[in-house]
């Protein structure tokens, strides 16, 4: 499994676990069976694109920057991202002025320089589209079968505690199953969350509805980490700021900074296994 492959299926899980819904659920809402979203959620094969669609639409999900992970992990799978380097070619005035062995010029000599020089360009044409081939063809047949057992991956999370600290909490699996320790909606429309993860001990803030311009923070007593959101994709689905170590007890607090010069940050603040606060500046 790719680690795109890897952060899609996070991601995924994610999805699935806010939405409540059992395996069998969720072969109800969409066109795959239960058997199928067991693979899918669980690594062992790469999901279609449409069934990425149909969870994100159940799950009430933005779908644009899941596809284009999608996108990705599907191109590793099927050797699509390969490239084809050119065969290399022999320049024609070197061709023409490299020196003949004196057998070569008379009539016979010729006729056997010749043939020499049409075998070898039947040769690397020859191995260059068996290597094109290769590279080409579809590495699965079948789109829902599982990948090999022999290929051990681990969903588990990847760090711990200060290990965590600075690090993309879905690409480190800090994103399965998470708590949500509050959820603000900011005086923009934009909805901001503090989360966190027992397993991994540390916390971040996703943002959604935001705007061009507008950035997040956090921290929970250590480093601030951020995310500024960009552009139009970014607006249009989550956007996760980088994990602050946190344990129970913690106080972690996110500031939402508009993008708009006149308007005032807003900030609040939880304590890991306790309600929110908000305070304004």
């Amino acid at each position: 499994m790719t680690s795109e492959h890897a952060r899609l299926v996070a991601m995924l899980r994610e999805l699935r676990a806010r939405t409540g819904l059992s395996l069998a659920a969720l072969a109800e809402r969409t066109t795959y069976s239960k058997s199928s979203w067991e693979r899918y959620l669980n690594g062992k094969s790469l999901p279609p694109r449409q069934a990425v669609q149909d969870l994100c639409r159940v799950a009430n999900e933005p779908d644009g920057r899941l596809l284009a992970l999608w996108e990705i992990a599907e191109s590793d799978a099927s050797g699509r991202a390969a490239v084809v380097a050119p065969a290399a070619e022999v320049p024609r005035q070197q061709l023409q002025e490299a020196p003949q062995p004196p057998e070569a010029r008379g009539p016979r000599g010729r006729r056997r320089g010749l043939m020499v020089v049409l075998a070898s360009v039947y040769i690397l044409l020859v191995g260059g589209v068996a290597l094109v081939l290769f590279l080409l063809l579809p590495r699965d047949t079948a789109e829902d079968e599982p990948q090999s057992a022999s290929v051990p991956y681990s969903l588990a999370p990847q760090c711990n505690g200060a290990a965590c600290e600075g690090r993309d909490p879905m690409r480190l699996m800090c994103g399965i199953g998470p708590e949500t320790l509050t959820t603000y909606r900011t005086a923009t429309g934009a909805h901001v969350e503090l989360r966190y993860s027992e397993k991994c001990g540390a916390s971040w803030a996703r943002a959604w509805g935001t705007r061009i311009g507008d950035r997040v923070e956090v921290t929970a007593g250590g480093p601030t980490h951020d995310v500024h959101i960009r552009d139009t994709d970014d607006t249009e689905t989550y956007a996760y700021t980088e994990m602050a170590e946190a344990r129970p007890g913690s106080t972690v607090r996110t500031c939402f900074r508009p993008a708009a010069a006149d308007a005032e940050q807003e900030c609040f603040e939880a304590r890991v296994g306790q309600a929110a606060t908000t305070t304004r500046p």
